[in-house]
């Protein structure tokens, strides 16, 4: 069958670091080799939580809009929480993709198979995987809630790893001088038009590294540009 690979991460120090995208794609890549299905490409969200919509996801969207326009037969994902965190969006992705003919696989378990009316369990093992995968987000959720508030109430800086631009220093924010070099030359390529792969090849060339050292892609340095069109249209 020709597949469309699904990554996705939910943070942006995963995204940056790649923590987790290399994994899922050795994972897709095994399964379709093993299972002889031909990989026609791979589409990713980076830094996008599993409860946001497919049309709100770009790499989803992408893989999803393949499938319908019969260009690809199905779509596989490492793993089933990697397609979504809510039960509502796994289902609305999966019935799209079945609507419209095509086949869904998690490299763990294998086919997502579609409901069966005289197989009503087929149905209810799949929502139950849905359900945990959703309460497990919202227990992980819950957990970083209460670290912030605590550090809130000794007065640290509470809300995890610090914008680009920013450092962490005794518990307040400060300017990083290198990084806010590298928003000052951000903001002018982004003035004069300059699209995002373009501004990461000019600061890759030019030696401006990410918060974490490593080189620019268009899923970090678009939400970088998003926030600061957002503070440049609240002044």
């Amino acid at each position: 069958m020709r597949l469309i690979g699904y990554l996705r991460v939910s943070t942006e120090r995963q995204a940056e670091e790649g923590l987790g995208l290399q994994v899922q794609e050795q994972t897709v890549r095994r399964f379709c080799r093993q299972q002889e299905h031909r990989l026609l490409m791979l589409t990713r969200d980076e830094g996008v939580s599993g409860t946001v919509s497919a049309g709100d996801r770009p790499g989803l969207a992408l893989a999803l809009t393949t499938i319908t326009d019969q260009r690809a037969d199905g779509l596989v994902v490492s793993r089933l929480d990697r397609l979504a965190r809510t039960l509502a969006v796994q289902e609305a992705a999966l019935a799209h993709v079945w609507r419209h003919g095509g086949k869904v696989f998690a490299a763990d378990v294998g086919e997502i198979l579609t409901d069966d009316p005289d197989d009503p369990m087929r149905t209810a093992v799949r929502q139950v995987m849905g359900v945990f995968g959703q309460l497990e987000r919202s227990m992980i959720t819950a957990r970083l809630r209460a670290g912030r508030r605590l550090k809130a109430e000794v007065g640290g800086f509470a809300y995890g790893s610090p914008s680009f631009g920013y450092r962490a220093e005794k518990g307040e924010l400060v300017p990083d001088q290198s990084e806010q070099h590298a928003l000052n030359r951000i903001a002018e390529l982004h003035a004069q038009g300059a699209s995002l792969r373009t501004i990461c090849s000019t600061l890759n060339d030019e030696g401006f590294p990410t918060k974490r050292g490593t080189l620019w892609s268009p899923g970090s340095l678009g939400r970088i540009v998003k926030r600061m069109d957002a503070d440049n249209g609240a002044l």
